[in-house]
């Protein structure tokens, strides 16, 4: 071991964390100790690795440090019971050249890092510190996450905006419920995400939640998926599989995009809907299912029904309750909160150190169009994260597609100088996209009654 050490800066408060190290080498143990306890940690020393495994499962610790190969139970089942018990705690490995190849193992497994020897004890407490302070920022993350959440979301729903409020405020209400529900918005603006906070909150949660994109899939394969098949129904059919109806028995299906499905798989959708049973492809043997429905869609289900596209008697079935979640861009109030909170959850993950924007920075996310929602919101901070070199976020770090040019102005913002015809006809689609087509809403906002309002819709050409 390399004792040659700089003395500890004492001049810098400690953060004192519990650190547990098992190692069966007892000098080594303590010298790793004494290392930490200068910096004002508290080291509880095992060497007897499995006593260790009993005293992870008595107390917690922030941090363990295990050495690889011991005698009775290895690193490698320390490892996966700290993570089994705390999967916050970090662990750092200690091995020896001929292991490496399975410390990088370890790594992959959840370690945080790990150490060669001889130890270099300056070094070993550089990786702690690191160490420590992922774990300190991961915590402060989820507790700022449970917060916000408390204050102004649900399951991952955030916002403070009062189309958002209120769209909470119905989830809160159906999620206990076995009520179908259709989920509309634009893409990006979190359809899956409120799928998921119903099932979550909801008595099936112990169930699965299993997921289909219907754009995604052919007609034949669509079905296949849904329904299930027989082995030799088709080409290709080697065995016979479950489906996702089958796969959600006690739980709930959530099926995307379901506008985009087949005219002849939404008639035996409807038939799956009214009977609960579905029959598996190349079977004439009904199963009894027991799932609730979830579904979403970016298009108006209202459109493609007056077109023929969409069977109206399967619409009524999936919109028993219906959420309208609405565009990041008629919300922008949510914009601040909603990049606090993933600008903290994205350091965390990516280990950087970035604890927050410029307001600057912020007025320019905020006036974004953002027409790929809260998901372009959130690949753009993540771009921003990762290639940071600053602690706080500014203006410069900011993509050039988000950042407008010098002079430019928000697009579809009403600015001086245009037509008054035009400044019209942008309030009133804009309000009525606020109000998620609701028109005795919109009407209300806009102060002008119901017929005025008609009449303005069908003047513009507005949905």
């Amino acid at each position: 071991m390399d004792n040659k050490e700089p003395m500890p800066d004492r001049t810098q408060p400690a953060a004192r964390s519990r650190i547990l190290i098992v190692e069966d080498d007892r000098p080594q143990a303590d010298a790793v100790a004494e290392a930490l306890q200068r910096l004002g940690h508290t080291c509880i020393v095992v060497t007897e690795p499995r006593r260790a495994l009993e005293i992870m499962e008595r107390d917690g610790f922030d941090l363990v440090i295990t050495d690889l190969v011991m005698h009775e139970v290895s690193g490698m089942e320390i490892l996966q019971a700290a993570r089994r018990l705390d999967p916050g705690a970090e662990v750092i490995m200690i091995t020896g050249h001929g292991t490496i190849e399975t410390a990088v193992q370890a790594i992959r497994d959840g370690a945080w890092d790990f150490i060669t020897k001889p130890l270099n004890l300056a070094e070993l407490r550089d990786r702690v510190a690191k160490a420590l302070e992922h774990r300190r920022l991961v915590r402060r993350t989820t507790q700022l996450s449970e917060q916000l959440e408390e204050r102004f979301g649900f399951e991952g729903i955030i916002g403070q905006s009062a189309v958002i409020r209120r769209v909470i405020d119905v989830c809160r209400q159906i999620a206990p419920t076995d009520a179908t529900v259709l989920i509309e918005g634009e893409s990006g603006t979190g359809k899956e995400l409120v799928a998921k906070a119903l099932h979550n909150n909801s008595p099936r949660k112990a169930g699965n939640f299993v997921a289909l994109n219907c754009a995604a899939l052919s007609e034949g394969i669509l079905e296949s998926e849904l329904f299930g098949h027989e082995k030799g129904a088709f080409t290709g059919a080697v065995m016979t599989r479950k489906g996702r109806f089958e796969h959600a028995d006690g739980g709930t299906l959530f099926l995307d995009e379901v506008g985009d499905m087949p005219m002849a798989t939404q008639i035996k959708l409807l038939r799956v809907i009214e009977s609960r049973e579905i029959v598996r492809v190349g079977s004439n043997e009904p199963r009894k299912v027991d799932v609730r429905l979830l579904s979403a869609t970016h298009r108006h289900l209202e459109d493609l029904v007056k077109e023929g596209k969409f069977r109206e008697d399967l619409f009524f079935r999936l919109k028993v309750v219906r959420i309208v979640l609405p565009p990041l861009r008629d919300r922008r109030e949510d914009i601040p909160l909603l990049t606090d909170h993933y600008l903290r959850a994205l350091a965390a993950e990516h280990h950087k150190d970035v604890a927050g924007i410029t307001p600057e920075a912020q007025r320019l996310l905020g006036a974004y169009g953002w027409p790929g929602n809260v998901r372009e919101l959130i690949n753009t901070l993540e771009t921003m994260v990762v290639l940071a070199q600053h602690p706080v976020l500014d203006v410069s770090d900011i993509p050039p597609e988000i950042r407008p040019a010098a002079g430019d102005a928000p697009a579809g913002s009403i600015q001086p100088g245009i037509p008054l015809e035009e400044a019209e006809r942008l309030l009133v689609q804009r309000t009525l996209e606020m109000t998620g087509g609701n028109r005795q809403e919109a009407a209300r906002k806009l102060g002008i009654g119901e017929r005025t309002l008609y009449r303005k819709i069908k003047q513009y050409g507005l949905k």
